[in-house]
């Protein structure tokens, strides 16, 4: 295969009516996309099909109307202003089934990512991103954007040089980002939650103040494993301090599973050529039926706002859309059929302005991303309200011992209301 000098190139590729196919956050070939958008006026019908998009670009905020426009299947910071001004759409979705929603609304799409180098081999690696495009390889055109700076991981990830339509390079850099620094909220709800988890456990854990909080916490424990959506630092400290090890797990023993990683240069540095380390698509990672084959499979999910019937709004803030479900319900039916399983919903008792996040009823337009008939557990720093197999008083009461204590009596009160108590 000819290396395409330009990655303008990707444009013989490119008709009226082309759906592109992107990774979601680093997995999106930067110097491709520029070169596309540059020839945006010229284009017509083109659908670019993504999640969680980390680069602001115009034609997210409808710069060439309908010659390119963005579907979007989890909001980000970017994408989350131009939802609002109604520049791009939004598709409700597990992250489980959006490979098989972008190939149903998809006809010959083409897939730009970027990759490793390829190896002596001939293989590219889709680094850190295997997510919904490792599921395309073979089932469409692929054209990708080689950098250095992309890990070669492994899994089921790569794809021959001769199965691709074409490839260009760059010198881009991968986005860090920073591990937050838990606070003390974050860390009491974090040792309630640890102090459930048994040794040899398979965890899916997160990013953020919360889920780093609980690593720290399990660095005493022994023989846990990871079967996880998203690989962080945190993921990184548990396997070097001998914790995550996964020889109890009952599929891909001894390998740490995920399908996408977002951190810092030094995770990227760990990822690479790190034969421990499995990278293989979402739609294997968050099969709730996979999951419930785990033993003993712990799943650890934030959300923004719990209601008395244990409804968990973890998409939208009073009643507008914030993010999208991504994979909490995901994991939370895995964990529910795993034998011994647990599902940890975390939050923060109050928000910032000191509102309750345990309320009566939910919001009018909140969408419910964990159903009152999988939650299990809810931690906030007050503690935890167990919920499973629980009557709705049960819960009521559960969820109110756990709420902010200036708010207990007034959410006692309303739910005597709702005949709750």
């Amino acid at each position: 295969m000819e290396i395409c000098n330009q990655p303008g190139d990707v444009l013989e590729h490119i008709v009226p009516g082309t759906s592109l196919i992107v990774p979601l956050a680093n997995g999106e070939p930067t110097c491709v996309l520029d070169a596309i958008e540059q020839a945006a006026p010229g284009l017509d019908g083109v659908r670019v099909h993504q999640m969680h998009a980390i680069h602001a670009r115009p034609y997210l905020e409808g710069e060439f109307g309908d010659r390119m426009k963005h579907l979007s299947y989890f909001l980000s910071h970017v994408t989350r202003p131009h939802f609002a001004n109604g520049t791009i759409g939004l598709i409700p979705s597990h992250f489980s089934e959006v490979f098989a929603l972008m190939r149903a609304r998809t006809t010959d799409p083409l897939v730009i990512a970027a990759a490793s180098p390829p190896d002596r081999h001939g293989y590219f690696s889709l680094g850190v991103s295997a997510d919904y495009t490792a599921s395309f390889i073979g089932r469409a055109r692929f054209f990708l954007e080689v950098t250095d700076q992309m890990p070669r991981t492994f899994g089921r990830n790569q794809l021959h040089i001769s199965q691709v339509v074409g490839w260009c390079r760059s010198d881009r850099p991968l986005v860090e980002i920073e591990p937050r620094e838990p606070g003390d909220v974050d860390r009491a709800i974090a040792n309630y939650v640890a102090e459930r988890i048994p040794d040899g456990a398979t965890l899916q854990t997160g990013i953020g103040a919360i889920p780093n909080a609980i690593m720290a916490a399990l660095r005493n424990h022994r023989d846990l494993g990871i079967h996880t959506e998203l690989l962080s630092d945190g993921v990184v400290d548990l396997i070097e301090a001998g914790v995550v090890n996964g020889i109890r797990k009952d599929l891909n023993r001894t390998k740490t599973v995920g399908t996408f990683a977002l951190g810092t240069a030094r995770l990227h540095r760990f990822l690479h050529e790190n034969t421990a380390v499995e990278l293989w698509p979402v739609r294997y990672v968050n099969d709730p039926a996979i999951i419930g084959r785990e033993s003993g499979f712990v799943s650890i999910n934030a959300t923004l706002s719990v209601d008395f019937l244990g409804q968990c709004a973890s998409e939208t803030i009073g009643g507008q859309y914030y993010s999208s479900a991504g994979g909490q319900n995901d994991f939370a039916r895995g964990a529910m059929n795993s034998r011994d399983g647990q599902g940890f919903v975390v939050l923060h008792s109050t928000t910032s302005g000191g509102a309750s996040r345990i309320v009566p009823r939910l919001t009018a337009g909140d969408a419910v991303t964990t159903p009152k008939n999988t939650v299990d557990k809810i931690v906030t720093e007050y503690g935890v309200a167990e919920l499973r197999g629980r009557s709705i008083r049960e819960r009521t009461r559960a969820l109110i011992e756990i709420a902010h204590p200036d708010h207990r009596a007034e959410l006692e009160t309303e739910a005597r209301k709702m005949n709750y108590l």
